[in-house]
């Protein structure tokens, strides 16, 4: 946190310097991409990611949008727009933030300049399908706002949520690995506490846990020393087989 001097803020501990959230989905017909926050580039850099099949977004808040105009470099290697999964309410925002990728249908392509393309897709809380696989929207809330959980076989990614609507807890059964909102020790009005993420994860019973979008107010080597079997805290740069 910017002008925090805190234990976790100045930790040389590499598990506690920690990028905003994303994940990437590595199948047999390519990498799909949950959210672009702010930090993408560095991190998609630091995993030597060569291409982006497809983008998938939870919400439009800034922490998890606001990267997508560093995409655009994947546009020329790959040939077109990386085609892009959201609701209603996600594509109105990139609209806004991003305006200059929408130019008037009357400028030519090659006025355009280096803009990013982008091909949005609506989703809804229907299944559909990417690169062959099968993705389930899991409707959480986070807050006074609406947002998407992604299942994907055995995973669930489920990050800024505060409370899963029963009719969802159904939709996350079953899992393997299981990736859950855990901002912070203390109560919040739109993150689930560690104590509430442990009680969702007890009554799911996922094969395995892992905590995300972490606050500095998590020091991962003590926290983790006191969680159950089963849980961990998820780390920058962590790679699960799935």
């Amino acid at each position: 946190m910017i002008g925090c001097s805190c234990q976790v803020c100045l930790s040389s501990n590499p598990k506690n310097q920690r990028y905003r959230c994303a994940a990437l989905l590595q199948t047999p017909r390519g990498n799909i991409l949950i959210d672009t926050p702010p930090e993408i580039r560095l991190q998609l850099i630091r995993e030597k990611v060569q291409s982006i099949e497809a983008v998938l977004f939870t919400h439009y808040h800034a922490d998890h949008l606001h990267g997508l105009d560093d995409l655009r470099p994947l546009q020329i290697h790959g040939g077109g727009p990386v085609p892009l999964y959201c609701n209603d309410e996600v594509e109105a925002r990139i609209r806004q933030a991003f305006s200059y990728a929408f130019p008037s249908p009357e400028v030519s392509p090659s006025k355009r300049g280096y803009l990013p393309l982008l091909n949005i897709n609506h989703i809804d809380t229907d299944p559909f399908s990417v690169l062959g696989e099968e993705i389930i929207p899991i409707p959480l809330i986070h807050g006074e706002f609406k947002v998407l959980g992604f299942r994907l076989k055995g995973l669930a990614y489920c990050t800024d949520v505060n409370f899963i609507p029963p009719s969802s807890m159904e939709l996350l059964r079953g899992l393997d690995i299981l990736v859950l909102d855990a901002l912070r020790e203390r109560p919040h009005p739109a993150h689930f506490s560690l104590k509430q993420a442990l009680e969702v994860i007890a009554e799911l019973k996922p094969a395995k846990a892992y905590l995300t979008h972490m606050s500095h107010d998590i020091d991962h080597e003590e926290v983790q020393a006191r969680l159950p079997a089963g849980v961990e805290l998820a780390y920058d740069g962590l790679a699960l087989p799935f």
